[in-house]
């Protein structure tokens, strides 16, 4: 999960004039694309997609886009999703290879397929095929990033204590290590290492679409899917309740579908500062030292947001434009 959220809102913890974007962390342009969209007459769709499309070419944080987040063999790839509220339909890819823009291909994979979700190199086939353009996803940035953590033997990486060599101390390829009892391990959080772009936007009609884009977990195991393009987790939206989207530990918070929890109790009539604070209470449960955060936008234009506390993380910022403001605006919530 990890993650940025766009949302059409105005105050944080407060209520917005229809049609209105909010985006979590403090990504102004991506505000701005998506919120011109609207202004222009455009569609929510085309103001998610142009939201994170716009995260995606300036590389957001170095989370989001083409020259980040390198998995173990230095790939960068790219999960993105996209969903409508009025028809509940989803289109998503994961493990994009190639395609830098992947907002685009989830939002092809919705109108041109019957499918849901395609991953991998199947996926970016699908993509060339539908007319994206392949391209070479490693930076400068992104080659020195995997050189310097070879040369620190592959530390930190996402692998148990129980396989061969020793991941604390080694790179692989490992292999399971025979009746090792499991002990809890304890990974250094690196707030940066999970960001999205989670985008929600309400039209003047109240209806509702969703998207994200990340380029996942740093050095995560080649393969690995986070929440960002699960429908439910990475981000939700239902034209009869509200959207939500999430950002953080994405191999955690997945687990939890925090977005779809968040929107089924604005639904039950939750505010959508309590819906977020209880979609992470979920989670902190059953682990308290998760990195995430949650932004909530209900049908009436209210919205709110949440987050886990941690060392160094006690506030999470968004962005928010409306009628009103006309520009981004930078909001935060207080951890708890």
């Amino acid at each position: 999960m990890t993650t940025f959220l766009v949302y059409i809102l105005m105050l944080p913890f407060g209520h917005a004039t229809l049609p209105f974007v909010i985006n979590t962390w403090p990504f102004k342009d991506a505000t701005s694309a998506a919120w011109s969209v609207l202004q222009a007459g455009g569609s929510i769709l085309d103001a998610v997609e142009q939201g994170c499309s716009r995260c995606e070419v300036d590389q957001c944080d170095g989370s989001v886009g083409f020259g980040g987040s390198p998995d173990e063999n230095g790939e960068t790839t790219l999960d993105a999703m996209i969903m409508n509220g009025d028809t509940m339909e989803v289109g998503a890819v994961a493990d994009l290879r190639r395609i830098k823009n992947a907002i685009g291909v989830a939002r092809a994979v919705m109108q041109h397929t019957e499918h849901t979700f395609l991953v991998g190199e199947s996926a970016s086939v699908f993509a060339e095929n539908m007319g994206f353009t392949a391209e070479d996803l490693t930076t400068n940035k992104s080659l020195s990033i995997f050189t310097q953590w070879l040369k620190d033997n592959c530390q930190p990486n996402y692998r148990k204590q129980n396989v061969l060599p020793d991941p604390s101390k080694n790179c692989g390829p490992y292999k399971p290590r025979a009746m090792l009892k499991q002990r809890k391990s304890e990974r250094q959080i690196d707030i940066h290492a999970h960001d999205t772009i989670g985008m929600i936007a309400i039209g003047q009609d109240g209806h509702v679409a969703a998207g994200t884009s990340t380029n996942g977990a740093n050095h995560k195991i080649p393969g690995r899917v986070g929440d960002s393009s699960v429908a439910g987790a990475g981000a939700y939206a239902d034209s009869t309740a509200g959207g939500a989207a999430a950002t953080g530990d994405g191999d955690v918070m997945m687990r939890f579908l925090p977005s779809f929890l968040a929107v089924e109790l604005m639904r039950t009539g939750a505010d959508p500062s309590s819906a977020c604070k209880t979609a992470i209470s979920r989670i902190k449960r059953y682990y308290p030292e998760f990195f995430g955060a949650v932004i909530c936008a209900n049908t009436t234009g209210h919205y709110g947001a949440a987050c886990n506390k941690l060392p160094g993380f006690s506030k999470f910022s968004f962005m928010v434009s409306d009628s009103p403001s006309n520009v981004p605006l930078l909001k935060s919530v207080d951890c708890f």
